[in-house]
């Protein structure tokens, strides 16, 4: 026993009467307008305390830690566990199909970013908002689903107890992140000048990533230095600094500090 996930976890899955998941595997290629009731929770306890439970989504690719998340969060008495998955593509059908409150989505999906299968999940159901569940903490990872859309980030090793508390203040509307995001959110914060970079005009051809991607080059931030703050490759980082230089009709990048100092003056005049 010592080999399976969910440590805290895996004793309430014993004897656990939930219907394991009877379909393979690996992804369906096509989905049937009504997805496979194998997924599903029981539909009379479903139909019965839908209007007082939150609804949830269970997506794990190991079995054993689905099975008993699934089983303790029935046991909580606070959630309706609508369906269980284990690949991507299960995930966002199901989650397209039964929007959910919540989906509970562990950060490791055979062979696709967990990240991707985030931002899929809430462009198909945006009023579904999606914590995201990882074996170990990693700053990276969570600041990179927060950016793709997650409103909460917990990790394998809590207990049951803690899990169901985070998921409840992420259903009151709220967010759940580390405390070393947290701190790295407070730090960036406490480096934004007031006035000047971080101004925006109300009217811009620039998306927001090319905003921050523009900030750091007129604090003087080389394109490693962007690449480490926004937790994006080199090369993106060069393909956003030449949107910004081409939709600003400058050819440089002091040319393009030049041009938004003219832009931020026009806000404040």
């Amino acid at each position: 026993m010592s080999n399976v996930p969910y440590g805290p976890l895996t004793k309430m899955a014993t004897g656990c009467t939930l219907a394991a998941m009877s379909h393979p595997e690996p992804a369906y290629t096509q989905f049937d307008p009504a997805p496979p009731l194998a997924l599903v929770e029981d539909l009379d306890d479903l139909r019965v305390t839908s209007v007082e439970r939150v609804r949830i989504l269970v997506a794990d690719a190991a079995p054993l830690a689905r099975r008993a998340l699934t089983d303790a969060l029935r046991l909580d008495g606070a959630f309706t566990v609508v369906g269980q998955s284990a690949t991507a593509v299960e995930t966002v059908e199901l989650a397209r199909h039964y929007r959910p409150a919540l989906v509970l989505l562990a950060t490791v999906v055979p062979e696709v970013d967990a990240v991707a299968v985030c931002e899929r999940i809430i462009e198909s159901s945006p009023q579904t908002r999606v914590v995201m569940l990882a074996t170990v903490a990693d700053l990276d990872l969570e600041m990179r689903a927060v950016r793709a859309g997650a409103s909460g980030f917990v990790v394998k090793s809590d207990d049951i107890e803690s899990i169901g508390r985070a998921l409840s203040v992420v259903t009151a509307g709220h967010a759940i992140i580390s405390p070393e995001l947290t701190a790295v959110l407070v730090e960036r914060l406490r480096r934004t000048p007031a006035g000047g970079t971080g101004t925006r005009p109300v009217k811009s051809s620039l998306t927001d990533r090319e905003w921050e991607v523009l900030d750091l080059i007129c604090e003087g931030a080389t394109t490693r230095d962007i690449a480490d703050t926004l937790y994006l490759s080199p090369e993106t980082v060069n393909s956003h600094a030449k949107s910004v230089l081409k939709k600003l009709d400058v050819h440089s990048r002091a040319a393009a500090v030049e041009a938004v100092s003219v832009l931020r003056g026009e806000v404040f005049s």
